[in-house]
């Protein structure tokens, strides 16, 4: 089974318009409402690739009610806390030619909310894997994402790890089975700007010697590179589509590498299924169903 953590999950209110100004009152041409949060994403595109998941996390308020509702319309299992103030956020994407986006804060997350979950987390088994990914919710400290890698130590459970560059950093120790930083973390960190797919490998070794199993490092058009545990340097590139949508894009990646790696446990069919979905989803207003991920799978390059 694999468990994804959602700490501040979000309503995706998600609006296209022929323009935005400010100042006067502008119009929606198409909008969707969408359950939102990095972890729920990839339990969303697991789903689709037909993977046993459950959705974990906290939500609050009438909005966390609506997305364990729309979590569970899409047929994944949800197991998440209710936290007692507040209300979960609602993110705002207005495409409009380019994208804007507004998030909103999300509720003040507490000790008992926390140890709540940590229930959850004892009910894993060996060979499950544990998705800890997006922001942390107000009242949490920076460091609970290595708190929760330390409290999984030892009990065969796979960690899988899409945060913040700097909370990335903190969990490296404790040698997460996949990590996934993206161009502009990797940027911040090297203080210099990423011109190759070389510069990725060796930034991605890097992780790797600091601690990480396996990384990979998402060069937003550009491709993806994924440097194993075993040593190999893979890069992997799709074709152009027409993008609709990039939310949630390196969540589907993730989905479909787990997805791929578990179904035949080969990090090149991983990373070519992972790169297949996060291409068929950025060109759909959802996540791209199955059918779809393996007509873009044949069409992936992968090198290395």
């Amino acid at each position: 089974m694999i468990y994804t953590v959602t700490l501040n999950p979000s309503l995706d209110y998600n609006v296209k318009m022929g323009s935005l100004k400010t100042g006067v009152v502008n119009r929606t041409e198409e909008e969707i409402l969408l359950p939102g949060g990095k972890g729920i994403n990839v339990s969303l595109e697991l789903h689709n690739l037909g993977v046993a998941t459950t959705a974990l996390g906290i939500v609050a308020g009438f909005t966390g009610d609506e997305i364990v509702r729309l979590v569970k319309e899409r047929g994944v299992r949800a197991d998440f806390i209710h936290a007692g103030q507040g209300f979960s956020r609602i993110n705002m994407k207005v495409h409009h030619g380019e994208d804007t986006g507004i998030n909103g804060c999300g509720p003040k997350v507490g000790k008992e909310e926390l140890a709540a979950l940590y229930w959850r987390f004892d009910m894993l088994e060996e060979g499950d894997v544990l998705v800890l990914s997006g922001s942390v919710p107000s009242g949490l400290s920076e460091s609970v994402y290595m708190d929760i890698v330390k409290y999984m130590e030892g009990r065969g459970v796979r960690i899988v790890v899409s945060t913040m560059k700097s909370q990335l950093a903190q969990v490296l120790p404790y040698h997460p089975f996949l990590i996934k930083p993206n161009r502009h973390e990797m940027e911040e960190s090297m203080g210099a700007a990423i011109r190759d797919t070389g510069a990725v490998i060796e930034y991605a070794k890097k992780l790797r010697e600091q601690g990480a199993l396996n990384v990979l490092a998402v060069m937003a058009d550009h491709g993806v590179v994924l440097v194993t545990q075993d040593g190999q340097e893979l890069f992997g590139t799709a074709p152009h589509n027409r993008v609709v949508n990039m939310v949630g894009a390196g969540d589907a990646l993730v989905a479909g590498f787990l997805a791929g790696y578990l179904g035949k446990g080969d990090y090149r069919e991983a990373l070519r299924l992972g790169i297949a979905a996060a291409s068929a989803s950025a060109s759909e207003t959802e996540f791209a169903k199955l059918e779809r991920i393996r007509e873009i799978a044949g069409t992936v390059e992968i090198s290395g």
